[in-house]
């Protein structure tokens, strides 16, 4: 081969290479996120989701994608979605809102891995096998929801007069319904207040519990952990202020809309968390192996100003135990 020939096919072998180097180079990541909510209402968790992906070492756009899907509150589409996630081959599931999303993926696929944020049991559900050896392809993030509904109450009973009957505000259609009935009602008993059920199950719905329990002479309304109502956190405290109804929730979002008082986990966190999650079953852990966090710190929050509108006294002993109070 004369000389010239050769650095010719060198200078071509050179050419070529880096093409097929970066055609060896593995495809950006792709996480399927499957949503009961909206995208306005997700907003700022989801900016905590991310948060905890960057803490994992992964960037939305840089090293990773992010395909979202949204059941608009129309939890009938949970398992569609989840199935044109399965079909789209993600690297992994995020399910966040009801508990019917997670189930819908969990019935979708028993390979890519899921990770869920949820306030249910998700061993009494059957999503793992046990908190802290998952097994299968689900973990996530859990938070205090049934066990907190009788404090939720005992707060209530605190700010309402003892003549006047309460309130629970459920979704019937959440697995948690059944248990969060059973503990509200043994608290109320136990307090010696009588106790009335209202259901929702889309945001239809909700105003028309607000004016039921007007009707009812209800003197204060205790909001159960449910997804939808976590979607509608802001919408729920204005209701509360608009129906002149002491009202208490679990998420800050509620008492800083116009709810009297919020008592629970933090809602970013449990997002955070699950970011945390995501990026290292990214990075090669099985989610069998990854224990389910659990998210045990509450705050308690009280809303003055709502407490003026309502005519409402909160007890010195309670605004002491306040994590923050709005003035």
């Amino acid at each position: 081969m004369r000389r010239r020939e050769f650095i010719t096919l060198l200078g071509g072998a050179v050419t070529t290479w880096p093409v097929t180097v970066r055609a060896q180079q593995p495809a950006m990541p792709v996480i399927g996120f499957l949503s009961s909510a909206s995208p306005g209402r997700d907003a700022g968790r989801l900016a905590a989701f991310r948060q905890g992906l960057g803490e994992s070492g992964f960037v939305e756009g840089r090293n990773v994608a992010i395909e979202y899907r949204w059941a608009d509150e129309d939890i009938d589409r949970l398992p569609v979605l989840a199935a044109e996630l399965v079909a789209r081959e993600v690297a992994l599931i995020g399910v966040a809102g009801q508990v019917r999303g997670v189930l819908a993926a969990k019935a979708a696929t028993s390979t890519i891995p899921i990770v869920f944020l949820t306030g249910a049991d998700p061993v009494a559900l059957g999503l793992v096998a046990s908190l802290s050896r998952p097994g299968g392809n689900l973990t996530g993030v859990t938070t205090l929801s049934v066990e907190l509904e009788p404090k939720r109450l005992e707060v209530l009973h605190d700010v309402v007069p003892a003549a006047a009957p309460l309130g629970a505000l459920l979704n019937r259609t959440n697995p948690n319904a059944e248990p969060q009935t059973s503990v509200l009602q043994a608290a109320a008993q136990k307090l010696g207040r009588k106790l009335h059920f209202f259901n929702a199950a889309t945001e239809r719905d909700l105003d028309n519990v607000f004016s039921a329990a007007r009707h009812l002479n209800v003197g204060g309304l205790v909001i159960a952990t449910d997804g939808l109502f976590i979607s509608h956190g802001e919408l729920l405290g204005t209701l509360a202020l608009r129906h002149a109804l002491p009202a208490v929730f679990q998420f800050q979002a509620f008492a800083a809309a116009g709810g009297l008082i919020s008592y629970g986990g933090s809602l970013a966190e449990l997002y955070r968390q699950s970011g945390i999650y995501a990026g290292r079953i990214l990075r090669g852990e099985r989610p069998g192996n990854l224990p389910v966090q659990q998210v045990t710190k509450v705050e308690l929050i009280i809303n003055l100003r709502a407490a003026k509108e309502l005519n409402v006294e909160v007890p010195p002993r309670l605004l002491a135990r306040a994590d923050e109070v709005i003035e």
